[in-house]
């Protein structure tokens, strides 16, 4: 799951990162590639947080949504992946059947969203589950 997150930099401190699709998600670095690393640090251990508490993993939107906020004006964009598949829970191998058709769209959804077939399904069916539970 790629993860929107902006740069900025003051003139006294390093490089602060935000990630504006997480509230209270933040990190720093001295450099930028720094202020990456952390924050896709800071982004497995806020989704850790939101998974062991039971809480859905926020939706991300575009960065062109983010970027018209004036808090994020003067900011460098960049995509942090994370595979949300290897966070909090234990994992367990099953087997499935799909229709190729269906394999195939799911394995274009992954590559596109930068997540693994198996995060990708695990994230679809708890949204469709959480969905349920509302109606």
């Amino acid at each position: 799951m790629r993860f929107p997150v902006v740069i900025h930099k003051d003139e006294t401190s390093g490089y602060g990162v935000t990630v504006p699709d997480l509230p209270g998600c933040f990190s720093a670095g001295d450099s930028i590639e720094e202020a990456i690393v952390s924050g896709h640090e800071a982004i497995a251990c806020h989704l850790e947080g939101l998974l062991m508490d039971g809480e859905p993993i926020p939706e991300r939107a575009p960065v062109e949504t983010h970027r018209v906020s004036d808090e994020y004006k003067d900011g460098i964009w960049a995509l942090v992946e994370v595979d949300v598949s290897k966070l909090s829970s234990r994992t367990r191998r099953v087997n499935i059947t799909v229709p190729e058709r269906v394999l195939a769209i799911v394995d274009k959804m992954a590559a596109r969203e930068g997540e693994s077939r198996s995060g990708l399904l695990a994230r679809a069916a708890l949204s469709y589950a959480e969905r349920q539970s509302t109606q």
